[in-house]
């Protein structure tokens, strides 16, 4: 008889909350702590992570080009091959990247799973530049 290991994931908060009892630092755990990893991969630039220059994705330099529906398209791929080649917890489905004009941005769903788990997540954010 063979049994199953149900692995949970944890991290810190990012936010760097309190926990109210412990005083400690907050965490992050199961998906909550690999939809935080994703958007960490996602915005983060190569060469930006200390002696890892390859972990990281070009999307915060495409948020400088054009808002149309050329630059929605690489910026989906973006996603996809970052979290693919980033983020071993998570099995990307879809990526739908589309141009909102009105805010002068993209806004961003990403549908994937965590590895061993049958049951889809969605997260949906709103991409923009800073400067």
């Amino acid at each position: 008889m063979s049994t199953v290991t149900v692995r949970e994931y944890k991290d810190f908060d990012l936010n760097f909350g309190i926990h109210p009892i412990t005083k400690d630092i907050a965490k992050k755990t199961g998906a909550n702590a690999v939809v935080q990893a994703l958007r960490s991969i996602i915005l983060m630039n190569h060469y930006e992570k200390p002696f890892h220059p390859e972990i990281g994705s070009n999307v915060r330099k495409l948020l400088f080009e054009p808002v149309d529906p050329v630059t929605a398209n690489i910026l989906a791929a973006e996603i996809k091959i970052a979290i693919a080649n980033f983020e071993p917890r998570a099995t990307v489905e879809n990526v739908f990247v589309v141009e909102n004009l009105n805010r002068d941005g993209f806004d961003v769903t990403v549908e994937f799973f965590i590895n061993n788990t049958a049951r889809p997540l969605v997260v949906s954010f709103f991409l923009e530049r800073l400067r």
